[in-house]
C-alpha cells in the first residue's frame, strides 16, 4: 500500500518548483556562475552532457537513466536552474550561492518514465546528497536520509504513474554548526578550511530493476587459498547466483551458490593486482529462480592481499602480496575551483590519479572526504594504493584532549553526544560498506588530528570487524590511544618530517602527513595571495626543498622504522597554495623531471 506522504510541513509546504517536463532539456539559459579560476574541463562543460558515464562500475546495469542536468531549485534567496550534480555554491552548478544553515533547498524536475519500466521495480539512485536530504515523489514521501557522504537506492515504484512524474528533493545543510560528517567545509572558510557544499553533489539516476534483484555484492580475495569469494545480497528471500571470472575475453573460472551467501571461486594461477601490475578480472553475476534469469550485474574484482609483516629487521611494515611495500604520495583533498566536491569530467577526475602514478607515487591519502565511486575504479585499473578517511565530523570533539605524541592510557574522555556517534557509525560503517570491494583501498583511517575523535577503541574494534581485510590507522596525526590497531601516525610539518618519538615496536610507523611547502603562480590563484605551511620563492627553490625532505624520509625508513609518508598536498585548495598543481590543474608547479625521480627512490625504498 503507498505511504500517504506524512510530513505535509515539511513536503508539501515546501515551494513548488515545476520544470519543463521532459528529459531533453534548454540549457542555453545555463552558464558559470561567479569570476573564479577554472579547470579547462569546467571553462568547456557541455550542460547538456554531464558526467554521462555510469557512476557504478562495480555493479553495472545496462539500462538506467541519467538524471545529471538542468533542474528546478529553489532557496530562502533565490531560484532557477540549478546544474545538477553540482553543489549550490560552486561555479558550474550556475547559483554559486552560500546556502543558510537551517533553510531548505529544493529541487525539482519532472521525468517521463518509459513504459516497459512501469512493468518492473525502479531504483532512484545518488552517490551523495549534503547533508539532510528528503526525497517526495509525485507528492508521496519516500525518504528521509541523513548523511552527505553515503549513497542513497530507493526503490520509488509505488510512487510512480504513466507519463510525467514530479521529482522533488529538500535538503537542509548546517555545515559545522551540527555533527554530521563534513570534512573539510566550514561556513567561515578559510587556510586549511574550504567553502561549504550543499545538495546533490554526485550523479543522480533511475535503473529498472526485477522485484527479486541484486542489492549489493561484497568481494573477497584470499591469496592464500588462491580463492574469490562473492555474496550476491539480493532484495528477495532467496535465489541462485552464478557467477563468472574473465580475463578479457577469456573466461578463467565460475562458481554458483545461493544468494545471500559466499560464493567461493578458484583462481588458478592468480594474476595480483599491485601498483606495478594493477590487473582486473572482469566479473558477471546472474541471478535466476528456478533456473531463469531474473538480474545480471557486472562487475570486477583484484587479487590482492593486505597485511601487516616483519621485515628482516623486526620491524612492522605494510605488506602487498606479502611483501613489503613503502607506501608513499599526496595528501588528496578532492576539491575544484570550479565544482567544488565534484569534479566537471570523468577526465578531470582521472586527472589527478594519473598525474600522481605519473610522478613516480603509488599511494593516495584520501582526506577526510569519499568520492564518486569513479574515482576508486580509476584508482583500481591505474594501480594506486587508497588510505582512505573518514570524513570529519563534531570537528571540536576530541581535539580538546590532544596529545599526539605518546599514547593515551586508561580511559578515553567521552567527547560526542550519543547522537552524534550514532550517526558516525552510520555513516562509517556505510562507508565501509560501499567502498569494500575496491582493491585500491589498503588503509582506513577513522579520525583525522582528533578531529571528532571519541570512543577510539570502540570504533577501532567495529572498524575491524567490518573489514579484517585491511589495515587500520585510529587517528592520523590525533590522539594516539593504546588500543588494538596497526599503525602509529604522525603529521610533522618541520624540516625534519620524522616522528616525534620512537620506537613503536607494535605498530607501523607513518608520516601521515608532511611537507606543506606552498607556491604561488599569478593568475591561477584562488585569492591573490595563500597560505602555506611553508612559502617558497620559486620553482627551483620549491623542488629543491621537497627533494631534501624526501631525502630525510628516506635516510629514516630503517632508523625511524618509517613504512609511509604522504605529502600535502596534490592541488592547491581555495586559499591553501601547498599543491603540486595549482587549484586549477593547469601548472604543475616542480620540476617534474627531478621530482619524480625521488619519488620513485622514495616509493622503492623497500624493494
Amino acid at each position: 500500500m503507498k505511504k500517504i506522504l506524512a510530513f505535509v510541513a515539511v513536503a508539501l509546504a515546501v515551494i513548488s518548483c515545476k520544470n519543463n517536463g521532459s528529459n531533453t532539456q534548454d540549457t542555453a539559459e545555463w552558464a558559470p556562475a561567479g569570476d573564479r579560476i577554472m579547470t579547462e574541463w569546467g571553462e568547456n562543460l557541455d550542460p547538456a552532457n554531464v558526467l554521462p558515464e555510469y557512476p557504478r562500475p562495480q555493479m553495472v546495469r545496462e539500462k538506467w537513466m541519467n538524471l545529471n542536468g538542468l533542474w528546478d531549485y529553489k532557496t530562502i534567496n533565490s531560484d532557477g536552474k540549478i546544474l545538477v550534480p553540482f553543489a549550490l555554491e560552486s561555479a558550474l552548478s550556475g547559483v554559486g550561492e552560500r546556502h543558510e544553515p537551517d533553510q531548505q533547498l529544493v529541487y525539482e524536475r519532472t521525468v517521463d518514465i518509459p513504459a516497459s519500466w512501469l512493468k518492473q521495480h525502479v531504483l532512484l539512485n545518488c552517490g551523495g546528497i549534503d547533508c539532510i536530504s528528503e526525497i517526495i515523489v509525485n507528492d508521496e514521501y519516500v525518504i528521509k536520509h541523513k548523511g552527505g557522504f553515503t549513497a542513497i537506492s530507493e526503490d520509488i515504484t509505488e510512487y510512480l504513474h504513466k507519463g510525467e512524474n514530479d521529482i522533488r528533493i529538500v535538503v537542509t545543510d548546517n555545515t559545522d554548526e551540527s555533527f554530521h560528517a563534513i570534512g573539510k567545509q566550514r561556513n567561515n572558510n578559510s587556510g586549511i578550511f574550504y567553502t561549504p557544499v550543499t545538495g546533490i553533489w554526485q550523479t543522480i539516476w533511475l535503473e529498472p530493476v526485477p522485484e527479486n534483484h541484486i542489492k549489493n555484492l561484497k568481494i573477497t580475495p584470499y591469496l592464500d587459498l588462491s580463492t574469490l569469494t562473492v555474496c550476491a545480497n539480493i532484495t528477495g528471500e532467496a535465489g541462485e547466483v552464478e557467477v563468472e571470472v574473465y580475463d578479457g575475453k577469456s573466461k578463467v573460472a565460475s562458481g554458483k551458490g545461493e544468494a545471500n551467501k559466499d560464493v567461493n571461486i578458484k583462481i588458478a594461477e592468480p594474476r595480483l593486482w599491485s601498483p606495478g601490475d594493477p590487473f582486473l578480472y572482469d566479473l558477471k553475476v546472474v541471478l535466476k529462480e528456478g533456473g531463469k534469469k531474473v538480474d545480471e550485474v557486472k562487475s570486477y574484482a583484484a587479487m590482492r592481499k593486505v597485511s601487516v609483516m616483519k621485515d628482516g629487521f623486526g620491524t612492522l611494515r605494510i605488506a602487498l602480496n606479502e611483501k613489503p611495500i613503502f607506501s608513499f604520495g599526496p595528501l588528496d583533498q578532492g576539491w575544484w575551483p570550479d565544482g567544488l566536491y565534484t569534479a566537471p569530467t570523468d577526465e578531470a577526475l582521472e586527472f589527478d590519479i594519473r598525474r600522481t602514478k605519473e610522478l613516480g607515487y603509488n599511494t593516495i591519502r584520501k582526506h577526510v572526504k569519499v568520492e564518486p565511486d569513479r574515482w576508486y575504479y580509476h584508482c583500481d585499473r591505474l594501480g594506486v594504493m587508497v588510505w582512505q578517511d573518514m570524513p570529519s565530523g563534531d570537528y571540536y570533539c576530541g581535539s580538546e584532549w590532544s596529545n599526539p605524541t605518546t599514547f593515551i592510557e586508561g580511559e578515553e574522555p567521552e567527547t560526542r553526544s550519543a547522537e552524534s556517534m550514532a550517526q558516525y557509525y552510520k555513516d562509517w560503517m556505510g562507508i565501509i560498506d560501499q567502498l569494500y570491494n575496491h582493491p585500491c583501498i589498503i588503509m582506513w583511517v577513522p579520525f583525522n588530528e582528533a578531529w571528532g575523535q571519541s570512543r577510539t577503541v570502540e570504533v577501532v574494534n567495529r572498524t575491524k570487524l567490518a573489514d579484517p581485510t585491511r589495515i587500520v590507522n585510529h587517528a592520523s596525526g590525533g590522539n594516539h590511544v593504546n588500543c588494538c590497531d596497526d599503525v602509529m601516525d604522525f603529521h610533522n610539518y618541520s624540516e625534519n618530517p620524522v616522528p616525534q618519538t620512537y620506537p613503536y615496536p607494535n605498530h607501523i610507523v607513518v608520516m601521515g602527513e608532511m611537507g606543506g611547502l606552498g607556491l604561488a603562480i599569478k593568475d591561477h590563484t584562488w585569492e591573490a595571495d595563500g597560505w602555506g605551511y611553508r612559502k617558497i620563492a620559486d620553482g627551483k627553490a620549491l623542488t629543491d626543498k621537497y627533494i631534501e625532505y624526501v631525502k630525510i624520509m628516506i635516510n629514516n625508513v630503517d632508523n625511524y622504522g618509517i613504512s609511509g609518508a604522504i605529502y600535502t598536498q596534490t592541488t592547491d585548495c581555495e586559499t591553501e597554495i601547498n599543491g603540486i598543481f595549482t587549484y586549477d590543474r593547469k601548472v604543475m608547479k616542480f620540476d617534474e623531471e627531478r621530482f619524480r625521480a625521488i619519488n620513485e627512490q622514495m616509493s622503492h625504498s623497500l624493494d
